[in-house]
Formats: C-alpha cells, sequence, structure tokens
C-alpha cells in the first residue's frame, strides 16, 4: 500500500471529516486490509472515513471496513446513479463511460481511484453483435494487498452497470510492477508523494 495510506489509517477515527452512522440495517461489509468478508447487524455505530465511488470506508470499533455502494442505504446514503449512454452510443461513448466508471473505484485506504494510482494498464473496448466486451488488466500498489479481488470486483460491477455491457474480464496483473511513478500528478498531491 502506499505509505502515507497507513498513516492516515492510524488516524482515521479522528478526522475531522469523519461522519458518525448507525447501521439502518444487516449489512456485507469488507475486512480491510484482508479482503475477508463479514456482516455487521443492524444498530452497529461507527464513522464514515471515506465515501469515495459510491463505496464507503468505515471505522467500527477500532476496525475498519468497505462497504459496497449497492449498500448505501444501510448508511443511510444515496447509491450513485446507474451510468446512462446517449441514443445510439458508439464504441468511443462506451469507452468514455467505462473510463468515468473506473474513476469511480477507490482503494478504500487511499483517497485516490484507480486510474489516477495508475493501477489500470489496459482497458480495451469491443463491440459484439449484442453489445460490448470490456477487457482490462489492473495491478495492485503491492502483491500480497488482501483488496485486489474486491477491487476486480467494484471494477467489473460498476463497468457491468453500463447499458449494452455484455461481458467484463478484469486481470490482476503484476508485470510491469506498480510503482509511484505511475500515478498521476494529482494523485500523488493528495497522498502527499508530492
Amino acid at each position: 500500500m502506499v505509505k502515507s495510506a497507513a498513516l492516515k489509517r492510524q488516524n482515521v477515527m479522528y478526522s475531522l471529516t469523519s461522519e458518525p452512522f448507525k447501521l439502518e440495517r444487516d449489512v456485507e461489509a469488507i475486512t480491510v486490509p484482508t479482503g475477508e468478508t463479514i456482516e455487521l447487524p443492524a444498530g452497529v455505530v461507527g464513522y464514515i472515513t471515506q465515501a469515495l465511488g459510491g463505496s464507503f470506508t468505515i471505522f467500527v470499533d477500532g476496525s475498519m471496513f468497505m462497504v459496497l455502494g449497492h449498500n448505501a442505504d444501510a448508511l443511510g446514503k444515496e447509491p450513485l446513479p446507474t451510468p446512462k449512454l446517449p441514443e445510439n452510443a458508439n464504441k468511443a461513448d462506451v469507452e468514455e463511460a467505462v473510463w468515468n466508471q473506473l474513476r469511480n473505484v477507490y482503494d478504500p485506504e487511499i483517497p485516490v481511484d484507480i486510474v489516477e494510482l495508475g493501477l489500470v494498464y489496459e482497458c480495451i473496448v469491443e463491440q459484439a453483435v449484442d453489445g460490448f466486451i470490456v477487457s482490462m488488466d489492473m495491478t495492485l500498489t503491492a502483491p500480497g494487498c488482501g483488496m485486489g479481488d474486491v477491487l476486480v470486483s467494484d471494477a467489473s460491477a460498476k463497468i457491468k452497470l453500463i447499458p449494452n455491457i455484455k461481458k467484463v474480464d478484469c486481470q490482476i496483473v503484476f508485470d510491469p510492477p506498480w510503482d509511484s511513478s505511475m500515478m498521476s500528478e494529482a494523485a500523488k498531491l493528495e497522498t502527499g508523494m508530492l
């Protein structure tokens, strides 16, 4: 993980921007950084420490969790609107929509999307007879990151929300290995690496 993210996680409970919540219903949550799925019961209280891309990083009893956007209502929040395409959308319209959706995928410990972090190595949109197929290679900030499957799943799910997407194939690759030089200037600034 990016070094400043670990420092931010240590102080996450005390952030002035953290928002208290009480779960309105039982909800599936993903432990950070291991990526294991658990169920948190209705009535649990904690803090929302990051609300980006429609997903939420929450802090409960000294532990950090990620709640995906389709469960926003459990936190009293609205999910992101479903992406739209213009009528008679062409391949360029779909490609733009795919990249916009990828800009809504965040590591729960880093307040920068996976595109700005430089984690998306390749994203190809191909037109098929009955819609579009998306093939993507992405990487992680660290090979042992337990959130890898979660990020792939989140990216795939958000791309599948685009009308006329028939298939998404998202793979994690480690060649070339990721390093901070792959981050955009904005990402470096946000993480204190500039």
